[in-house]
């Protein structure tokens, strides 16, 4: 499959590992209540998952680093 890859990534902490598998999940926040609703990364994670994409966290460095993947559609 073609594709491509989008990098997102930051130079702060990184996600705590026990959040980690978490982050994805709907209404899934470290906000105080009120402050968020933890919708984000769910629904970027239906946005790509309806367009035959992957969004998800690469943890194979010291910052937070997110990579969206989306197919090239070559018929248009």
């Amino acid at each position: 499959m073609n594709s491509i890859e989008v990098r997102v990534s930051d130079s702060g902490l990184g996600i705590p590992k026990e959040y980690q598998d978490k982050i994805f999940q709907p209404f899934f926040s470290t906000k105080d209540t009120g402050k968020g609703s933890g919708l984000g990364l769910s629904l970027a994670l239906g946005i790509m998952q309806k367009h035959h994409g992957t969004i998800f966290l690469d943890t194979s460095g010291h910052y937070t680093c997110f990579v969206i993947k989306l197919p090239i559609d070559r018929e248009n």
